[in-house]
């Protein structure tokens, strides 16, 4: 069978690896980005233009898709690959982030969650099972189990209790998820009955790849949680781990001086993922601590704000100083928006309030993003990695304050 994760490359400077993570729709190289398409889509973007960003994996979340369309429309469009016309991988987030943000709709016990639905106040229930079934039902590459993300600051018992719920419910996602994988039915189409499915369905079993469950890392800022966390999700067998709790508005300094101990701990021959961090600077510190997947919503949630990312730093295009700037938003960037308009226009449509000025700022940095990791991913490989987190130092080093305020 195809190993899931080979390790390609060593930095002999730091921790970082690149490698090749293999899924049921293809190979991911990491270290890799995940643009956020939390309803089926990366908003703005269309699937053709995340390909020529060099996007090669998506994430999209299980609390959204079940809320709409719901897993009915998911199921008679044949998965979740054939409804948004993506062929490459996708992870889909358990929903447990929103367990955390929506805290005033939900309740939460050792069960699962019962929450009121943002869009019309209905309820629905969450459990570690559900949230496995809806997974396998549309499709997902890779599955993440639900989870109980605390707030920061955390007081210890809170975190102990979270740190326990969730390991809890990582053994009973295991479980549900292996009785379908183990079972012939599940491994030869893990869907139930699609034959009035519109279109052939592309989630069932590749070259003997089958998807992959990811174990999830709480915590909170207790180091000794976090080790304790690891030692309970071991012996379950996940095919990867993940970071969770982490950039929940704890300060930048705080987690970095936890994230190379705790990532040095998770099993060096399986893929690492964290969770919901997305500034550049953050996104090579994180990857020289030998991290392999990450995703956040920054890049298109700030191209929608008027902020770019380019390799003079962040540029607010609202500001009056790029009313009558001839240049392109970034001159050493090669992407279709920054060949083809200057920054004194895409600042015009910011403050005309034209949609297109939100596209074009969206695509620029996704496109930033994924040439920045396939600029992580050549360092490793060539033992440059410690230059490019120099470069990036110099253009994003943040505040002191923002560091340790």
């Amino acid at each position: 069978m195809t190993p899931v994760f080979e390790i390609t490359a060593r930095d002999s400077q730091s921790q970082a690896r690149a490698g090749k993570l293999t899924t049921p729709h293809g190979v991911v190289n990491t270290p890799a980005f995940m643009p956020v398409g939390t309803q089926g889509t990366v908003k703005t973007l269309s699937i053709e233009e995340l390909k020529a960003c060099g996007i090669e994996i998506l994430l999209s979340n299980v609390y959204h898709l079940s809320l709409r369309p719901g897993q009915k429309v998911l199921e008679a469009a044949g998965g979740l690959h054939c409804f948004m016309a993506w062929e490459g991988p996708i992870l889909t987030d358990s929903g447990g982030f929103q367990v955390f943000s929506l805290a005033s709709l939900r309740t939460i016990n050792d069960e699962g969650v019962i929450f009121s639905s943002h869009l019309d106040g209905a309820v629905h229930r969450l459990t570690p099972e559900k949230v496995i079934e809806f997974q396998r039902a549309i499709g997902s590459d890779i599955l993440m189990p639900l989870d109980e993300c605390v707030r920061y600051p955390c007081e210890r018992p809170e975190a102990e209790r979270a740190v326990a719920r969730t390991t809890g419910w990582a053994k009973r996602s295991r479980e549900s998820f292996m009785k379908v994988i183990s079972s012939p039915e599940g491994a030869r189409d893990p869907l139930r009955d699609f034959s009035a499915a519109p279109r052939p369905r592309n989630d069932e079993m590749k070259d003997g790849v089958r998807p992959l469950l990811f174990g999830i890392v709480q915590g909170a800022t207790y180091p000794d949680l976090r080790q304790e966390a690891l030692e309970r999700l071991l012996p379950m067998g996940f095919d990867g781990f993940a970071l969770g709790g982490f950039s929940v508005g704890e300060p930048r300094g705080l987690l970095f001086e936890l994230l190379p101990e705790t990532a040095s701990r998770l099993p060096a021959e399986k893929p690492r993922y964290l969770m919901g961090m997305g500034e550049p600077l953050d996104l090579v510190e994180a990857a020289a601590c030998g991290v392999d997947l990450f995703d956040c919503v920054i890049p298109t949630r700030h191209g929608r704000n008027g902020l770019a990312y380019t390799w003079e730093g962040r540029l607010n295009l609202r500001h009056a100083a790029f009313e009558t700037d001839p240049k392109p938003v970034d001159p050493a960037c090669e992407c279709w928006a920054c060949r083809t308009y200057s920054r004194m226009y895409i600042r015009h449509l910011l403050k005309s309030d034209e949609m297109l000025g939100l596209r074009l700022l969206s695509f620029h940095n996704v496109w930033f993003y994924g040439r920045l990791m396939a600029m992580i991913r050549l360092g490793v490989t060539r033992n440059q990695l410690t230059g490019l987190r120099e470069r990036l130092a110099n253009l994003y080093q943040p505040r002191l304050e923002e560091a340790f305020p």
